[in-house]
């Protein structure tokens, strides 16, 4: 599925193949929650990075988030890019060079419809802020970290795959 996507103030525009285009995952970590703010989660999609066309790109800011678990002493960088409108704020995509061939459009960045998931994966529970709800479906799954299954896994056990 073509996804087309911009930041707030349409500086940034930008477009991309997405095999996997259904909004499935909410993320409550706390990088998520502070870059991302609505509902205490984002939500990423799955594409192609090889079809990412961007326009504005001298507008694109890229973050690295800083990560630190509660077993961990110090905090790291993170390997994962988080582009961002730099005019605006508005964030745009997730890239990270461990995989290559893919690239994470923020779902609130984009500007084509999507489809509704049949049910939605929550995840980093673990991390989520005291004052959020997690207002989970009959048919959602909740995870106090990464679950064992790909977006692309996701979108193939309930035939969604494109």
């Amino acid at each position: 599925m073509r996804l087309e996507g911009s930041c707030q103030c349409g500086a940034v525009r930008f477009q991309l193949e997405s095999p996997h285009p259904y909004p499935y995952q909410r993320c409550y970590c706390s990088i998520c929650r502070k870059t991302q703010g609505g509902g205490g989660y984002a939500v990423n999609l799955g594409g192609d990075n090889a079809s990412l066309r961007v326009q504005g790109r001298q507008h694109v800011t890229v973050y690295h988030a800083r990560l630190k678990s509660p077993e961990e002493a110090r905090a790291h960088r993170s390997p994962a890019e988080r582009h961002f409108c730099g005019a605006c704020g508005s964030a745009l995509w997730l890239y990270d060079a461990r995989w290559p061939e893919l690239v994470h459009p923020f779902a609130s960045a984009i500007d084509t419809p999507l489809p509704e998931p049949p049910e939605s994966t929550h995840i980093m529970l673990e991390f989520k802020a005291p004052w959020v709800t997690v207002e989970a479906g009959p048919r959602d799954r909740q995870h106090e970290r990464y679950p064992e299954e790909s977006v692309a896994d996701w979108h193939e056990r309930l035939g969604l795959a494109r």
